[in-house]
């Protein structure tokens, strides 16, 4: 596929090969996207296709101008419950987004609409996890075509500060318990240290091994456990160590390892992405959760940022910082001659967000008959 004007030209990628060949560009282009997180960086997207793309197809839109790459949608092809266009990097990535060069922003979005709209010729475009402020709302604002935007999931952020800032966010008294809870921390000198990127694999594998420990008993995230997992971790955090892009850390209680935390960076973004801790951290009394947000701060303040994001997920302890609470979108574009099937999906999205919401009791009525079976249950009464 392709097209010419004014020097814009429009192809899509479909081999693999050719995607890992993109790499030099490919970067150049992610920096020059001030909105892209981490998780559009080609280390992490080669690297997840090498551990999960299968048999799946990929369907990269790329467009240039004058031969410069100017604007990438990274996609691929998905045949359940429809033929669907969706992005690369699957459940394990916190946001997806189009990369846009910021300098000719205007021209890529044109592009990057006139190759999806081909592209999309007998699939609905279903985008997940879109970050608010990224670069395909620009997109979307142009798509001519039918298109619906839902709500996705929940993340949290604060402002790229020292912890002594941060901590001022809080109230008195909780203030003061986090003050003490880091000069306890302190008190036990437990030391971290930022691994160099040939000590990542060891790195990696001592991280994932305390996070299984961490969650045992409690319900871990299974693919966290997975081989696949393991490998796409090693391959990409390489190479976003390398270019500056992640960091990970070891935390050593009396010489052991006793924490460790995998940091992304892009942008004016840092992340924490993954960590495991040793239980006997519990035992100590050591709030791992403050131990890991201090260092972050300190990383995405170190690195010029201004966004620290806590990801997905809006967990108690998290809410205890007064972050900003942001609502990642889920956006369906298709060509008009495909609306009664992005209407179809559409139904299908929120039928199986009101049953999940059901389920875990989101809505009134709901927790308000949860609660009752629940007083009843402690009764030994039955109805």
């Amino acid at each position: 596929m392709g097209g010419e004007q004014r020097g814009l030209a429009v192809t899509l990628c479909r081999d693999p090969r050719r995607f890992a060949e993109l790499r030099e560009e490919w970067d150049g282009l992610h920096r020059r996207c001030a909105a892209s997180t981490p998780f559009q960086s080609h280390a992490w997207l080669h690297s997840w296709w090498l551990s999960y793309g299968g048999n799946r197809r990929l369907r990269v839109v790329l467009a240039r101008r004058d031969g410069r790459l100017i604007g990438a949608a990274p996609l691929m092809l998905a045949h359940r419950p429809m033929p669907l266009l969706v992005p690369m990097g699957g459940g394990i990535s916190d946001f997806f987004d189009v990369l846009v060069d910021d300098e000719d922003a205007k021209n890529a979005v044109v592009a990057l609409e006139r190759g999806l709209d081909r592209a999309a010729r007998h699939a609905v475009i279903d985008l997940r996890e879109v970050r608010p402020g990224a670069a395909v709302e620009q997109l979307y604002d142009m798509w001519a075509g039918p298109r619906c935007r839902l709500t996705d999931s929940t993340c949290m952020e604060l402002p790229a500060e020292p912890i002594e800032d941060l901590v001022k966010r809080m109230s008195t008294s909780r203030a003061q318990r986090v003050r003490a809870k880091l000069r306890k921390i302190d008190a036990l000198k437990i030391e971290d240290r930022v691994v160099a990127e040939h000590e990542v694999p060891d790195a990696v594998g001592r991280l994932l091994r305390l996070h299984e420990l961490q969650w045992q008993g409690r319900g871990v995230n299974v693919e966290h456990l997975k081989p696949r997992f393991a490998q796409h971790l090693v391959r990409a955090t390489r190479r976003m160590v390398r270019d500056g892009e992640a960091a990970v850390t070891e935390f050593r209680l009396d010489g052991e390892v006793v924490a460790a935390k995998m940091t992304l960076h892009s942008g004016h973004l840092t992340g924490g992405y993954l960590y495991g801790a040793h239980p006997a951290l519990r035992d100590k009394k050591v709030d791992v959760a403050t131990m890991l947000l201090r260092h972050d701060a300190h990383l995405a303040t170190s690195t010029g940022r201004s966004v620290l994001s806590l990801l997905r997920g809006s967990e108690s302890y998290k809410s205890h910082w007064r972050p900003e609470t942001v609502t990642n979108q889920r956006l369906l574009l298709s060509r008009r001659d495909l609306e009664p099937l992005l209407r179809l999906r559409e139904s299908q999205v929120t039928a199986r967000d009101w049953a999940a919401a059901t389920v875990n009791g989101r809505f009134p009525v709901v927790r308000e008959w949860r609660e009752r079976l629940n007083s009843l249950r402690a009764d030994g009464t039955r109805r």
